[in-house]
């Protein structure tokens, strides 16, 4: 005791308290919570638009799945499926199931060029490329267009026209009214550039993205196309990536034209003339920005 009556080393003012006796309390550990498992990258995402297709569902899907299983990349394939009514979706989603990259998107049917928007706007891949089902350019072009944007193009198209390209089986009055299309794409649109619909292109993301949201052409919900016809989306989105000073680098390639295609000739050519004509004033309106 020390002479001021205080216990050493205690403190004027300060009183000490005992503690309960009895056995210790044990505190409940910790909640341990799992860490958040980042996806992986996607390095390229193909989107294949689809209408009716069922009799070349399952040969198309395969073709693609094998062809990415041999790629040293990572992979996303989007079947965006066009409000089929013959059980195209439910047999992709079927075919799909053990492939954790690949799914099925399922659109109320408002055309290809709809259901090619929307599968680009949901592809995750640092490339973003579209294929038609027919698979009428081989899967293995794909190499090529990866080259081209890795090597500083921003889009890489496949095109029938130029050095090395070819087409087969092609119907002849189907050729001559494509090339008539594309004299009238060069004049009113399109300088440069001798194939616009090929359906096999390659954009890298952001560039996707910018062009998507410049766009007009069958952008709104209330612009809806019934049946497999074809349009010249294809040709804004190649206006529209010129229009934002983005570099368009075509690729030849031999395609064969599908037996089954439901292109038809001559009412699509009248339907393009007319989309060709609205990119024109859109323009004119100053609607691409």
């Amino acid at each position: 005791m020390a002479a001021n009556g205080r216990p050493p080393g205690r403190a004027a003012g300060v009183h000490l308290h005992r503690l309960p006796s009895g056995p210790p309390t044990i505190l409940p550990s910790a909640e341990v919570l799992p860490v958040p498992v980042e996806p992986t990258p996607i390095h390229v995402s193909l989107v294949v638009p689809a209408y009716n297709e069922m009799a070349r569902i399952e040969a198309s899907l395969a073709a693609i799945l094998d062809f990415f299983a041999h790629q040293p990349y990572t992979t996303e394939v989007i079947l965006a499926d066009d409000g089929s009514t013959d059980g195209t979706a439910e047999t992709a989603r079927a075919m799909l199931a053990g492939h954790p990259t690949a799914r099925v998107l399922t659109i109320p049917h408002g055309g290809k060029a709809r259901a090619v928007r929307q599968g680009m706007t949901e592809a995750r891949g640092e490339l973003i490329a579209f294929s038609d089902i027919d698979l009428a350019t081989p899967l293995h072009y794909l190499d090529d267009l990866r080259a081209s944007v890795l090597g500083g193009c921003h889009i890489a198209i496949a095109s029938r026209e130029g050095i090395g390209a070819r087409r087969l089986d092609e119907p002849g009055y189907r050729h001559v009214m494509g090339r008539v299309f594309n004299l009238l794409v060069r004049i009113v649109v399109l300088p440069g550039i001798d194939d616009t619909q090929c359906g096999f292109k390659m954009f890298e993301r952001q560039t996707a993205r910018a062009i998507l949201a410049a766009s007009r052409l069958y952008a709104s919900a209330d612009e809806r196309v019934v049946g497999p016809r074809v349009t010249a989306f294809d040709v804004e989105l190649l206006f529209v990536a010129k229009h934002l000073g983005y570099r368009v680098c075509p690729i030849p390639v031999i395609w064969t034209a599908g037996e089954k295609s439901k292109v038809n000739p001559v009412s699509d050519t009248v339907n393009n003339i007319k989309d060709v004509l609205r990119i024109r004033l859109n323009a004119w309106r100053g609607l691409y920005r």
